[in-house]
């Protein structure tokens, strides 16, 4: 079964669907529900910022990439639904993140012109729908690998909860890109081969 199918298979979409919502929903309500929790800023807040900064950075580069990607006129009609999924995911991760930090007292990192994205992933080199999968499974698995390496940097352990949810969005996104490229998804341990 190929991956737009998979994809849009309802059974697989409510659970993607589904899955999001309930990461969304439950980093929202941990991170924003409690009022107490931003009160008595200190020095642990302002490393949390800073690597909720690099996180807004990564998802403003996953929206701009799938934006990129969606006017590229390469993607069949189904990859672009997903796609547009994914970055509807991006979008609200971000969202949630930028207001974790203007609650902590940080200002987010500003976004870049998606020219400057498209430029730094060398969006020129994208001829077929399998390059553009390709690198939006890099970007999908960079991003996954960055918010499990800040885990332990997190010093508010809410946001590092927060962190792993996210990381299982991210997870999500790169392995059904590679089902799609029809890569192992376990590749380091030769499962799927």
């Amino acid at each position: 079964m190929s991956y737009q199918n998979e994809i849009l298979n309802p059974s697989r979409r409510r659970l993607l669907t589904g899955t999001s919502g309930l990461v969304l929903s439950a980093g929202a309500l941990a991170l924003l529900g409690n009022a107490g929790w931003a009160q008595g800023m200190n020095t642990a807040h302002t490393q949390d910022i800073a690597i909720l900064n690099v996180a807004v950075g990564l998802e403003y580069e996953g929206i701009n990439a799938y934006a990129i990607a969606l006017k590229s006129g390469l993607l069949t009609a189904a990859v672009s639904r997903v796609a547009a999924k994914f970055q509807d995911d991006h979008k609200r991760h971000n969202e949630l993140l930028i207001a974790t930090i203007r609650k902590l007292g940080g200002e987010p990192v500003q976004e870049k012109s998606e020219a400057d994205y498209g430029k730094a992933l060398n969006v020129d080199r994208l001829k077929t729908q399998e390059d553009v999968l390709d690198l939006a499974a890099r970007l999908e698995l960079g991003a996954t690998n960055a918010y499990l390496g800040v885990i332990p940097a997190l010093k508010d352990p809410q946001l590092a909860q927060v962190a792993a949810r996210l990381a299982t969005d991210e997870a999500a996104h790169w392995a059904l890109l590679n089902f799609d490229l029809g890569r192992p998804l376990m590749p380091a341990l030769g499962f799927g081969t």
